[in-house]
């Protein structure tokens, strides 16, 4: 059901190639399906573990070994995708999260043990999903509709995203968090199913080289992806950290439903937002959308630090959802054109994602140091400030397909 209708919306609007929607509508129920289970829980992990009793520079420190783990697993998983293909990569990333899941649900019993299951099962299966997931979408992707694509996709995205924290945080506040996670397990395990059936995009058995890779035409696209991963961190880890921290201080565990009420009020700011950058992609006004988000963008993080009610997190939250999906569509579209010419797919997208996961485990080592210098909240004050000048490092990134 759920193919059948996404292929009558695609059909319409020409999104994909009709003769393959069918393997492709597979790979996007498997997606939607991901991303249900990844926000029910993925929001509140760090969260999770504050309030388990680990003080935020451990935190910290955890977030930073995960991303330096996820730079040697980035190689591995370019290496996987030239094999066999990123369908088969996708099916063994999500099968890989389950493992993952049930380590973290059995943090309290495992202890350390569980956190560090839990890490290592997380990094391998979202190093394989990344790539494989750009491979896959760079190829099938229709080079006239390549915006409207991009839209659709987030807006499948930006639906999950703003159903499922507030049905994790209910369950949490219900059942526990325990439950949460083992739910997030099950979904992951169902949202493999669609891709039994596979049929590859891409040829196998690929042998990577760096011979004849073309830095000149990629280095500044690459330079702009630790901006990229710096972004992840501040919007995805740190700022839910700063929202317990600092506007719900000693709520306890209910915690987790606000904050799903609280990323899910920007779904319709999403949607629309998603709709109109993707026409503005197609018409090539691209990189004057990628260049004005990425400064709204630093303005947002330089604004969240004066952050102290949840009317003031919902703005922040608003304005970010508008300001990073701007930037974000318009630099997926140049990564995608450039992963085109250069003649260098996976190489070229694992190049992207190994630096943008250097920029990630900068920006945990900067929180790091802050937090020991100037204590947990003011620590966190003043990230948000380097993370405002990080983020213009997107802006540097110079694609081909906006300057014709």
């Amino acid at each position: 059901m759920f193919r059948s209708a996404l292929y009558r919306i695609a059909e319409t609007r020409h999104f994909w190639r009709i003769a393959s929607f069918s393997e492709i509508a597979e790979l996007y129920a498997s997606r939607t399906i991901r991303t249900i289970a990844m926000n029910i829980v993925s929001g509140f992990t760090s969260v999770y573990l504050y309030e388990a009793g680990y003080n935020l520079q451990f935190i910290m420190i955890l977030w930073l070994l995960f991303y330096i783990l996820k730079l040697p697993f980035t190689v591995f998983s370019a290496r996987f995708v030239a094999k066999f293909g990123p369908k088969h990569g996708i099916l063994v990333s999500n099968l890989l999260y389950v493992p993952s899941m049930i380590a973290l649900s059995f943090m309290s019993a495992w202890g350390l043990a569980g956190i560090i299951l839990w890490g290592i099962f997380m990094a391998l299966s979202a190093s394989i999903y990344h790539i494989c997931y750009m491979v896959d979408f760079s190829k099938v992707k229709n080079v006239e509709h390549a915006g409207k694509e991009i839209a659709f996709m987030n807006i499948l995205e930006k639906i999950a995203i703003g159903i499922s924290p507030i049905i994790g945080g209910l369950i949490a506040l219900w059942f526990g968090l325990h439950t949460v996670i083992l739910v997030a397990a099950v979904l992951f395990a169902i949202s493999a199913l669609p891709l039994f059936r596979l049929i590859e995009p891409t040829h196998t058995n690929q042998k990577l080289e760096l011979r004849g890779f073309p830095w000149s035409q990629t280095a500044m696209s690459i330079f702009a992806q630790i901006g990229v991963g710096f972004d992840v961190v501040t919007t995805g880890i740190v700022w839910s950290l700063f929202i317990v921290i600092v506007v719900f201080p000693g709520v306890g565990w209910d915690v987790y439903v606000r904050l799903g009420i609280l990323s899910s009020v920007t779904i319709l700011a999403a949607i629309t937002a998603s709709y109109t950058y993707g026409k503005l992609i197609d018409k090539s006004r691209g990189g004057v959308l990628l260049k004005i988000s990425v400064v709204a963008n630093a303005l947002v993080h330089a604004f969240r630090p004066f952050a102290i009610d949840p009317i003031a997190v919902v703005g922040i939250n608003i304005s970010n959802e508008v300001a990073t999906m701007g930037y974000n569509m318009a630099f997926m579209r140049g990564v995608f054109d450039t992963a085109d010419l250069s003649g260098h797919r996976i190489v070229y997208l694992c190049i992207g994602d190994f630096v943008s996961n250097i920029g990630a485990a900068l920006a945990c080592a900067i929180l790091l140091v802050c937090t020991m210098l100037l204590g947990d909240v003011e620590g966190i004050r003043t990230f948000f400030f380097f993370a405002a000048g990080f983020v213009l490092i997107i802006g540097s990134a110079r694609f081909s397909i906006y300057r014709k």
